[in-house]
């Protein structure tokens, strides 16, 4: 797959934080967020969260999708799809809808993945009537 260019690939973020960024704090988005500078504190993402070469986060992640090729101490909980690059680093726990490890990529933790696909219920039978 060919590697876009940075303005190519941004097009639809809505929020970027930059290589040159330290945010001390919680961050809240309702759109995309990348992040390539440093974030201490846990991120609430409701869309797609990109973390570049640059990026670390130390603390927990919730959010829709990610993509991830930085390092993360902290939880993460991904709701749909974590891609892990092949020079990513994770140390924490993750629970995920699916998940894509490249070679390279790095691990430390419990994997937990859950289904977004509903269970069928199985009808009991009812007891029969005796009259």
């Amino acid at each position: 797959m060919a590697k876009l260019s940075y303005e190519q690939e941004n097009t639809n973020i809505s929020n970027i934080i930059s290589n040159r960024t330290t945010i001390k704090g919680d961050v809240i988005s309702d759109g995309d967020l990348k992040i390539d500078g440093n974030v201490e504190g846990s991120l609430n993402i409701k869309g797609k969260l990109i973390i570049g070469n640059s990026g670390k986060i130390v603390g927990n992640i919730t959010c829709q999708n990610a993509d991830i090729s930085g390092r993360v101490e902290g939880n993460i909980m991904v709701k749909e799809l974590l891609s892990l690059q092949n020079n990513s680093s994770i140390n924490g726990d993750i629970s995920i809808g699916k998940l894509s490890i490249e070679p390279g990529a790095s691990f430390t933790g419990k994997c937990s993945m859950t289904s977004n696909i509903s269970k069928p219920t199985i009808e009991q039978p009812r007891p029969t009537e005796i009259n």
